[in-house]
């Protein structure tokens, strides 16, 4: 019996939640400290701005209380373990042919009446197509979290960094420079909360213990969500 998702899904699965939630609380405690948006190399001044973040409260972040510092131990700590799980995870998905066999769009998928017809599923919640376990709508948020999303959060993350930016200073430059860089590191954020918000809906909508059973134990692959 093949399993509906394998075990390197399942790992980093959960792997990428913890770490994706730590990452955020700890980012918005790291907010906090300058809470404005700029592009471009530099700038403080507020008026400056293209946008003015709120301030966050501290049981949003961590610590739960203002702390630079801590909150930059922890955010760089598990910015590690977000990205070296997201490179073995890759790298597991091109042993297994998990992305080539499960997320690979088809030229077919791309029809319009195919896309009506995904669309139309994941208003009845029904979300498995002819028998696949993943249907055109789900490959392809999938594909641009983990292809897109989590990488662009990697790469705007050492753009930030001091030692990072020392060693490869073309790579803020290249993004538009420093404050572009944390500009674009606070959107893409905020598109995988909104990603994470609506997973989390939908598996709730669809049958959370049978989700959920699949994510800890496999599930079976002829199983329908």
């Amino acid at each position: 019996m093949k399993q509906r998702h394998t075990f390197a899904t399942r790992l980093w699965h959960w792997l990428n939640a913890l770490c994706l939630l730590v990452l955020l609380m700890s980012g918005l405690n790291i907010s906090n400290a300058h809470p404005w948006l700029y592009w471009g190399d530099s700038g403080f001044q507020p008026a400056h701005a293209w946008a003015a973040l709120p301030r966050f409260p501290h049981w949003m972040t961590i610590p739960d209380r203002y702390s630079l510092a801590i909150a930059r131990d922890w955010h760089v700590l598990f910015a590690w373990v977000f990205a070296l799980s997201l490179l073995a995870y890759m790298l597991a998905s091109l042993r297994n042919r998990h992305f080539a066999r499960d997320l690979v769009t088809r030229r077919r998928e791309w029809r319009v009446g195919a896309i009506l017809a995904d669309i139309a599923a994941h208003l009845r919640l029904r979300f498995a197509a002819h028998g696949a376990k993943y249907n055109f709508l789900q490959k392809l948020s999938y594909g641009v979290v983990i292809f897109i999303l989590l990488p662009l959060m990697i790469l705007t993350g050492m753009a930030l960094s001091p030692g990072a930016d020392a060693a490869w200073g073309w790579l803020g430059q290249a993004l538009g420079g420093r404050q572009s860089a944390r500009s674009i590191h606070f959107i893409t954020a905020a598109a995988l909360t909104g990603f994470t918000i609506g997973h989390v809906l939908l598996v709730l909508l669809s049958g959370p213990w049978g989700q959920l059973r699949a994510m800890i134990g496999g599930g079976r692959i002829d199983e329908q969500a």
